[in-house]
């Protein structure tokens, strides 16, 4: 196996690890994300549900959140997967609007966005063509 998708397989494995852990009481849908850093750690993420639905948190939006509250500020790509709980993803899961411009905010248009069902059986996108209009810090100076 080629070094470049060696890395792709643990991040993808990573995020179905992160979304064994989801708190989701209401929709059943869990959701991982591992997201990789500019430094070469791995930050897991999963959506935390509440009753009141607004407050609910997407998984890629942990990750990322944990990661800047770490430090971290430049980041590389991120691995995506969800599906029914105990059930192994059946479909890919994309990030939401919310999410997508969450990312906009720390990355590049190149940073690599990766959806799953497992470590095989992924896409790979640029984050500029999951969100080529980007509303980003730049356009308020």
């Amino acid at each position: 196996m080629e070094k470049k998708e060696a890395w792709k397989r643990e991040l993808i494995q990573s995020a179905l690890d992160a979304r064994k852990r989801a708190y989701v009481p209401y929709s059943g849908f869990s959701v991982g994300a591992a997201l990789l850093a500019a430094s070469g750690k791995i930050y897991q993420g999963c959506n935390v549900e509440n009753a009141s639905f607004g407050v609910t948190n997407c998984a890629e939006r942990t990750a990322f959140f944990k990661a800047v509250s770490e430090g971290e500020r430049e980041f590389k790509a991120i691995a995506i997967t969800g599906g029914k709980v105990l059930s192994k993803p059946s479909d890919f899961a994309y990030p939401c609007g919310v999410c997508r411009q969450v990312m906009q905010e720390f990355c590049d248009g190149d940073f690599a966005v990766l959806v799953a069902k497992s470590a095989e059986e992924y896409k790979e996108y640029t984050l500029l063509q999951l969100l080529p209009h980007g509303f980003g810090g730049e356009k308020l100076l």
